[in-house]
């Protein structure tokens, strides 16, 4: 029997090659999604609809009773979602207080309960400037404390730790990904904007492989020619 991995999936386009990327490692995979009143909830629809198409299993947890002490930023607030690069200053606003934390012990639980020898997530180099949650150390203690706090031992993986959203992009192209399935822009609007971090890093991965983002962008096609 192949082992067990829960994988964060939050129907972003990280989180989507995660998964995949689990399952073309062999993996039995648990998808677990969280709705804690992002404003990009639009990516949780994008999460249903692949992990059906996989039959992959997959939970959604609504942790919107928690806004109160995951308030203040621009993802969950009622604060405007800077435009930029995420090596912008600005883009601390984007920050969840203490979401990772939160998260990862949620899906901890849920790893014991299915037997789930380690929880995957898709922190990347490219969170590191401006999310604390997504950096080594922490990752580092994290995995040692869940790996204690029960006596079914989970670790704590995040196998894009040290990869930049082009790397994993490239992965993802690799196995012949589809990223129409993905959603990543931080405004739950129709189209994707293309000018907060999320999309501008996006967008520099699509540029860098010379192809085009089949997402639907408010700044125009992702590409020309």
């Amino acid at each position: 029997m192949s082992e067990t991995v829960v994988v964060i999936y939050s129907g972003g386009m990280d989180s989507f090659t995660l998964l995949h990327k689990a399952r073309a490692q062999g993996y039995q995979v648990h998808a677990l999604s969280f709705n804690y009143g992002q404003r990009h909830v639009r990516e949780l629809e994008c999460a249903r609809e692949v992990c059906q198409q996989l039959g992959v299993p997959h939970q959604v947890i609504d942790i919107r009773s928690l806004g109160p002490v995951m308030a203040g930023s621009a993802l969950t607030s009622d604060v405007d979602v800077p435009e930029g690069h995420y090596e912008e200053d600005s883009m601390k606003s984007t920050v969840v207080p203490n979401r990772n934390m939160i998260l990862l012990s949620l899906a901890t639980g849920y790893a014991v309960t299915v037997e789930a020898r380690a929880v995957w997530f898709g922190a990347h180099g490219g969170d590191h400037a401006i999310y604390p949650d997504c950096r080594p150390e922490f990752l580092q203690k994290m995995d040692a404390v869940c790996r204690v706090a029960n006596y079914h031992p989970v670790a704590i993986e995040a196998p894009f730790l040290k990869h930049d959203k082009g790397e994993i992009l490239a992965e993802g192209l690799a196995l012949g990904l589809d990223y129409s399935q993905t959603w990543t822009c931080y405004n739950g609007r129709d189209q994707a904007c293309g000018r907060c971090g999320s999309c501008v890093e996006r967008l520099e991965a699509f540029a860098a492989h010379d192809i085009c983002d089949p997402l639907p962008y408010e700044t125009g096609p992702s590409c020309t020619g």
